[in-house]
């Protein structure tokens, strides 16, 4: 088995969200799969092998099994081109919980075809605004996550959770989110996952399947420069195109080994 550690939404070592790549010679037990994320100790170890003309792809944070990962994915087709398994040139297909997805290179980047998760309006849970203490503007909700929007960019950036009582929010995560400030990108976010082990994740690109859209309609353009202001930070690409969401970001590679 290849396992790659690779930083994803980012140009650099330790920025962007890391994850661990397990290229597997056929389909893992699934407690195995739990166990090797539990170790790994990533927010996700993602885990694929060969199927048919793409790769079955499946996520797993240390805690719990997840429907959509961006971050983990990118990583995926970032491990199968540096490891020799498609050609430079030929499109990563993956097979998913969230059906079939694409990646391709674009000169230094990596772009992934993901399925559009629009939220809906939605009444903001006592204990999402009791752990958040801060105004909100808005807030939605898709079949994973909570969207909340809120006044400003400084307001993102300066959020503190209370992790214990927005663990009681009974979604995947929360994003949170507000119109940029800085004119390098369009909007910035955060997002929160306390319920399924991961405090803050530091850049999601799953987020973005709801974040484009969202964005989108209030800022009448379907591309757009997105910063996730996490810790470690990140920054993404993202296109609305129908029902599908463009999301591009770089990768590097910290280390590779095998077991």
């Amino acid at each position: 088995m290849k396992i790659y550690h690779v930083d994803a939404f980012t140009d650099k070592m330790f920025k962007g969200n890391p994850a661990v790549v397990c290229i597997l010679p056929g389909p893992g037990y699934e407690r195995w799969m739990q166990d090797m994320a539990m170790e790994m100790n990533v927010s996700e170890t993602a885990f694929l092998y060969k199927s048919g003309d793409g790769f079955n792809l499946r996520w797993f944070t240390p805690w719990v099994e997840v429907d959509l990962c961006g971050h983990a994915t990118l990583a995926s087709a970032h491990a199968l081109w540096e490891s020799g398994s498609i050609k430079p040139g030929e499109e990563a297909v993956f097979y998913t919980k969230s059906g079939r997805l694409t990646a391709k290179k674009e000169g230094e980047y990596i772009t992934l075809n993901f399925p559009v998760e629009e939220e809906r309006p939605a009444e903001t849970p006592k204990m999402l605004a009791k752990s958040l203490n801060v105004p909100i503007l808005y807030t939605g909700r898709n079949r994973m996550d909570y969207l909340v929007e809120v006044s400003d960019e400084n307001t993102v950036k300066n959020l503190d959770p209370d992790f214990a009582v927005m663990s009681k929010v009974d979604t995947r995560g929360v994003i949170v989110t507000s119109r940029a400030t800085n004119p390098a990108y369009d909007f910035v976010s955060r997002f929160f996952g306390p319920l399924i082990g991961d405090p803050e994740d530091p850049v999601t690109g799953s987020a973005h399947c709801c974040l484009g859209p969202y964005w989108m309609k209030r800022l009448g353009k379907s591309e757009m420069k997105a910063y996730q202001a996490s810790k470690r930070g990140g920054y993404l690409s993202v296109k609305v195109c129908g029902d599908r969401v463009q999301i591009g970001g770089q990768a590097v590679t910290v280390f590779s080994t095998e077991m």
